[in-house]
């Protein structure tokens, strides 16, 4: 994969065990950047995220309600702010949000090339652009199955990975 490849994750819900899956998927795949789609739920999950080996962003999701000690925990690995929020990364714009609300107003945006959301726990890849992506729950507490996503933004071309 490589550094134009973004690590997409989503309501890992304290879930340490899947989290440093993911996080040893991300590094041995060398993305360049993490998006967390929000419902970290607990600061200690930092020990884990930590391990990256490159820079995050994240939003909020329903379940984070210890906004300030997320914001202490996550100030060191990057920008953790309410959401949706748009990041600019690879010359790609992308919307960043936890619930998917006002979701079909976005897949219409021009402005927008990337779209991530979690909060469902439903893990999808759309087509065209924006491209439309739910990394799924990373936790696996409700479906039993955890995910993330893997996005290659030179191609534009995303694949759900399972932990």
């Amino acid at each position: 994969m490589g550094t134009h490849t973004i690590g997409i994750i989503a309501d890992t819900h304290d879930n340490r065990h899947t989290i440093r899956k993911a996080v040893d998927i991300f590094n041995k795949n060398e993305v360049g950047l993490v998006l967390h789609a929000g419902d970290l739920v607990s600061p200690f999950t930092v020990l884990d995220f930590k391990q990256l080996n490159c820079p995050m962003e994240l939003v909020y999701g329903n379940n984070d309600g210890e906004k300030i000690g997320l914001h202490k925990a996550f100030s060191d690995l990057g920008n953790i702010a309410a959401g949706p929020r748009i990041i600019t990364w690879n010359e790609k714009r992308i919307l960043l949000m936890h619930e998917h609300d006002g979701l079909d107003a976005y897949k219409t945006s021009t402005s927008i090339d990337i779209v991530v959301y979690g909060h469902n726990h439903e893990a999808s890849v759309g087509t065209g652009i924006p491209l439309v992506i739910n990394p799924g729950e990373a936790g696996g507490w409700l479906s039993g199955k955890a995910t993330v996503a893997l996005l290659d933004t030179d191609r534009m071309q995303a694949e759900i990975v399972a932990l």
